[in-house]
C-alpha cells in the first residue's frame, strides 16, 4: 500500500490525500480504477528497486497508514472498496460467496494490545531494533527464523497481521480448525505464524491450524502464468478467455443452431467456468500444472466439459424415457457393465471422506471421471430405451437416474453447474 500511495502521489501530487493540512471531506469516488492500480503497482515496484529514496518513502507511507494518517486512510479505503467490488464480480462468476470480507487492516486496532501482551509475558524480544518472537524448536531439522512482529521503524509485517487475525478468529468464532489456502511457497511463513500462535496462546492448543498449499499455474513455457507483457494475469481475464474458448467449442459443435442466444450464452459460461474449475481442482494440489484452455474446454478426456456433457446426455435420455411413458424400477443386474457401474457409484462415500480429510479435491475429480467412464461403457454395452424387457429397462433407467444424481452432486461439490441441455 505504501508503494501505491507514493506512486499515486507522483502521478497526481495535487490530490488532497497527500496534504497533511487538509482536514476533509475527501472525495467520495476513487481517484484511480482497478485497471489503473494494475499498472501503478508494477511501476511502483520497479521504481522501488531502482530508487532507494522512493523505497524509503513508501515504507514510511506504510508506517503512517498503519498509524492512522487520515489522508492515507481515505485513499486506502478507496482502493479497498474498488478492489472488493471487482473481486466480488469475479467470485460471483465462480459461484463463490463469503460471509465475511476482512483483510489485514481489520487487525489494526488489535495489534497494539497483542504486542503489549506478548511483551508483558516475555514472549517477544528486541533484536536489532525490531520486535521478534523466537519460534525455533529443539527438534527442528531445518532453520526456522524468528517471526518479525514489528520492524525497527515501527511498521508491522504480514506475520503480525496473520497472528492478530488468528486471535480475532479465536475470539469471534472459536473455530475447531483454520485452513489457509495459499501458495505452497509460503510454507515457512505459516510454520512461523502457527508456532507463534500456539506459543503465544493466541489460539487454544486443540485448534488445528493448517496450511493447504498448492502449486503454481504455469504457461505453456512451464513458467508461472503471465500476460504477454510479463504482468500478472487477472482472474477476470482467465474467466473471460475460458468463456470465449467455450463459446468457440460449442459453436463448432453446432449448438449455436439449436439454442437461442441467451441459452447459448448460459451454456458457454457454464462450460468455461467448468473448464477452469475442473482443470484446477483435478490437479494434485501440490503439483504445478500448465494452463491450456484449448485442452481444458474439450468435450472429451479428463475435463470439466466432458463430465458436464455426460450428465446432460443422461438428462436428455431420461426426458425421452418420460415422453415414452417408461418408468424406473428395482435394480436387476444382467450384464457386467451394470455391475461395474454400480461399483463405481458405491465408491462415492470413500471419495468424499478422503477428499475432505486430506483437503484434496482431485480425489472427487478422479471419482466423477471414473464414474462417467463406467457410465459410457454401460451405455455402449446395454440398451436402455431400446430394451424390450420392461423390468430390465426399468432397472437401467434407475441406474441412469442414480448416476445422474451422483455426477451432479459431485460437480456441485466442486462448484460446477450443469445446464439442462447442450
Amino acid at each position: 500500500m505504501g508503494l501505491l500511495i507514493k506512486e499515486i502521489e507522483l502521478a497526481m501530487p495535487d490530490l488532497p490525500y497527500f496534504d497533511e493540512n487538509f482536514s476533509g471531506p475527501y472525495p467520495q469516488t476513487s481517484p484511480v480504477t482497478v485497471d489503473e492500480l494494475q499498472v501503478l503497482y508494477p511501476q511502483a515496484s520497479s521504481r522501488s528497486k531502482e530508487d532507494p529514496e522512493f523505497l524509503e518513502a513508501a515504507r514510511n507511507a506504510t508506517y503512517q497508514l498503519q498509524q492512522g494518517r487520515i489522508g492515507y486512510k481515505a485513499l486506502w479505503q478507496h482502493m479497498l472498496d474498488i478492489s472488493i467490488a471487482e473481486t466480488k464480480i469475479d467470485f460471483d462468476l465462480l459461484g463463490a460467496h463469503f460471509t465475511e470480507w476482512k483483510g489485514e487492516a481489520d487487525t489494526n486496532d488489535h495489534i497494539p494490545q497483542m504486542l503489549k501482551r506478548l511483551e508483558d509475558e516475555k514472549l517477544s524480544e528486541i533484536s536489532d531494533g525490531a520486535v521478534i518472537m523466537r519460534v525455533a524448536q529443539e527438534d527442528d531439522k531445518k532453520e526456522v527464523p524468528p517471526l518479525i512482529l514489528q520492524k525497527s521503524d515501527g511498521a508491522v509485517m504480514y506475520g503480525t497481521t496473520d497472528l492478530a487475525t488468528i486471535e480475532q478468529r479465536e475470539e469471534e468464532h472459536r473455530p475447531d480448525q483454520i485452513l489457509y489456502v495459499v501458495d505452497a511457497r509460503q510454507s515457512l511463513h505459516f510454520e512461523q505464524v502457527f508456532r507463534a500462535a500456539l506459543k503465544g496462546r493466541s489460539v487454544r492448543p486443540e485448534v488445528k491450524l493448517e496450511h493447504v498449499g498448492f502449486g503454481t499455474v504455469n504457461g505453456k513455457d512451464g513458467k508461472p502464468l503471465k500476460t504477454r507483457d510479463g504482468g500478472v494475469v487477472r482472474l477476470r481475464s482467465l474467466i473471460n478467455d475460458a468463456i470465449e474458448e467455450a463459446r468457440k467449442v460449442v459453436t463448432e459443435a453446432g449448438l449455436d443452431k439449436k439454442f437461442e442466444a441467451n441459452e447459448l450464452d448460459d451454456i458457454a459460461t457454464k462450460v468455461g467456468i467448468a473448464a477452469i474449475k475442473y482443470a484446477d481442482l483435478s490437479n494434485q494440489r501440490m503439483s504445478n500444472y500448465v494452463f491450456d484452455l484449448e485442452r481444458f474446454t474439450k468435450f472429451e478426456g479428463r475435463t470439466g466439459p466432458y463430465q458436464m456433457y455426460a450428465a446432460v446426455r443422461i438428462k436428455s435420455m431420461l426426458r425421452k424415457a418420460a415422453e415414452q411413458g417408461f418408468k424406473s424400477g428395482p435394480l436387476k443386474m444382467t450384464a457386467d457393465a451394470e455391475r461395474n457401474l454400480i461399483l463405481a457409484l458405491s465408491a462415492l462415500p470413500e471419495a468424499v471422506f478422503s477428499a475432505a480429510e486430506k483437503n484434496t479435491p482431485n480425489i472427487l475429480c478422479d471419482h466423477v471421471y471414473h464414474l462417467t467412464q463406467e457410465f459410457n461403457s454401460f451405455y455402449h454395452d446395454c440398451h436402455v430405451l431400446g430394451e424390450e424387457d420392461e423390468s430390465i429397462r426399468a432397472s437401467r433407467l434407475t441406474l441412469c437416474e442414480v448416476t445422474l444424481r451422483q455426477i451432479e452432486t459431485v460437480l456441485n461439490i466442486l462448484g460446477i453447474d450443469v445446464p439442462e441441455r447442450m
